[in-house]
């Protein structure tokens, strides 16, 4: 039996193409990607760190963070997972650039919902008040 987002051989997150996992499922589980992805405070500082310069790599991010290259490196892989990051090879390196579409694909579902509720409260409101 396979559950969904989890490795059968017992290794950790399934992993599928980089970047397309996310958005293979339609809008929602994109956005969700997203949400899952910078739940987690080194991530978000790893797409901090790229908001500040082109491109990086694992290894200079683990020179400005409490944490092993290799850590990093996994941390760069999910972000790429949920098509937050791009890695593009240069020689022996992987370079890391932010990819800032699903970002505003998670902010454009966040406006919907909220949309949605804001519509929902003053259809309640105008019930009360009649």
């Amino acid at each position: 039996m396979r559950v969904e987002g989890h490795d059968p051989r017992g290794k950790g997150p399934a992993q599928s193409a980089p970047g397309r996992g996310a958005a293979a499922g339609g809008p929602d589980e994109a956005a969700g990607a997203v949400f899952a992805a910078l739940a987690d405070p080194t991530r978000r500082q790893v797409v901090r760190a790229l908001t500040e310069r082109e491109t990086v790599t694992a290894t200079s991010l683990a020179g400005e963070l409490p944490m092993s290259r290799q850590a990093v490196a996994k941390h760069l892989a999910l972000l790429d997972e949920a098509g937050l990051v791009a890695g593009e090879r240069a020689g022996r390196e992987t370079r890391y650039r932010l990819t800032p579409g699903p970002l505003s694909d998670a902010m454009g579902w966040m406006a919907d919902a909220g949309a949605r509720w804001d519509d929902r409260l003053a259809r309640l409101q105008r019930r009360l008040e009649t």
